[in-house]
């Protein structure tokens, strides 16, 4: 059974975004702006967007589509076939927005490069996402997530320093580059509000990665300084750090400021360390750093972890034990803040997904439908924002232009 599409609400509502984008920074930047109202049209092909051979599945259905292509329409349409691109120049033409990840230069040999569109349609803001921007020598190459966090330098931070540097288990890289996007979808079209006119949008995963490394870029400039992988530890804010219980459990304590240090070692019962001239100004605590996480370590092996976080809770010093997915969907802050959305599925009646962020207090995102089924809403939106008759669809299907299900 269908889940009936319910009009789009929202900031971005009476907004269209045409998604040509694939696999994880083009959906995901699709799919920021779609949960704050903008009708989104994702174009896939036959064989369905490569993120539906991501992550786990169930009953044969890709969980993470059901989340990443949520509040979309979905549309199966060949773009290397010259009738494809013709329809996506229609639906172009009556879009706001376009996002795309393709290799630099792939759309215009598809006639679909922005000079073509913007002509038709001066206000299109057009997204563009690539390993390594729209020009430059690095254009050309290819590259997915991973790899601009590799050129960012982002990688090389990340990990414990005697060992190779380490990834985080999610797209992280894609997942920041898709969230710039939107960001400067959303001032594109600030600006098209005062000029009439949309532009381009040049986002490359390196650069997008490389703006995460900010405190380093000044230090090696007037220092030479390199940063290096600290594992647990952030360098220059201490303490800063994972230590164990004595039930041999893990917690990250972070108490940089000096008045939150102050309470961190009366907690200790060692109220004289926020006097100690190695430990009195945070300048000071990271310069001794060890010594400092030594004593700190010594005093959270000695207790429990439930102890440890009830303690230092009750002293308003920031730490926590490390939540796992399923302490997560224990956890009765997430469940007060709504954090965990059940929504509707076609397939599986409901799937749990997180919620959308930031919180808008008078126009909030919502989540209307989970991610559906390659070409479900095909004939429905290429009716209706491409002026397609039903005899023209027949013949696109037939010719395997399109795919509606």
């Amino acid at each position: 059974m269908t889940t009936p599409i319910s009009p789009p609400e929202g900031p971005l509502a009476g907004t269209r975004v045409l998604e040509l984008g694939s696999t994880v920074a083009g959906p995901f930047c699709g799919r920021l702006l779609a949960d704050f109202g903008a009708e989104v049209i994702k174009i896939e092909p036959a064989e369905g967007d490569a993120v539906r051979t991501m992550g786990k599945r169930f009953h044969g259905k890709s969980l993470y589509a059901a989340s990443i292509f949520r509040n979309k329409s979905l549309v199966c349409l060949d773009l290397r076939e010259p009738r494809g691109q013709e329809i996506a120049r229609k639906l172009a033409a009556k879009s706001d927005v376009l996002i795309e990840n393709f290799r630099p230069g792939g759309l215009e040999k598809w006639g679909l490069g922005y000079d073509r569109l913007s002509a038709e349609n001066p206000g299109l803001v057009m997204v563009r996402i690539s390993g390594f921007g729209q020009d430059g020598p690095y254009g050309q190459r290819a590259g997915y997530g991973v790899i601009g966090e590799a050129v960012s330098g982002l990688r090389h931070v990340t990990g414990d320093p005697d060992r190779p540097p380490a990834r985080i288990s999610v797209s992280l890289t894609d997942c920041i580059t898709g969230l710039y996007g939107a960001f400067g979808a959303t001032l594109a079209l600030l600006a098209r509000g005062k000029t009439g006119r949309g532009q381009v949008v040049d986002a490359a995963l390196y650069e997008c990665a490389f703006s995460f490394m900010e405190p380093h870029v000044p230090a090696y400039d007037k220092l030479g300084a390199i940063a290096m992988r600290t594992g647990s530890r952030l360098p220059d804010s201490t303490p800063n750090n994972l230590f164990v219980s004595r039930d041999g459990q893990f917690i990250h304590i972070t108490a940089m400021g000096d008045a939150i240090f102050r309470r961190l070692v009366e907690c200790m019962g060692q109220p004289a360390l926020a006097e100690d001239p190695r430990f009195a100004k945070a300048v000071d605590r990271s310069a001794n750093h060890e010594a400092i996480d030594d004593l700190i370590a010594r005093w959270t092996a000695g207790q429990d972890l439930a102890v440890l976080e009830k303690t230092l809770h009750e002293a308003a010093v920031p730490a926590t034990r490390i939540f796992t997915i399923a302490d997560i969907f224990g956890d009765p802050h997430y469940k007060a803040r709504g954090m965990l959305a059940t929504i509707p599925d076609d397939d599986m009646g409901t799937v749990t997904v997180a919620a959308p962020v930031p919180r808008l207090s008078a126009t909030p995102a919502s989540i209307r439908h989970a991610g559906r089924k390659v070409g479900q809403d095909t004939r429905r939106v290429l009716q209706e924002v491409a002026g397609l008759t039903n005899d023209e669809l027949d013949v696109l299907q037939r010719d395997g232009i399109i795919r509606a299900t």
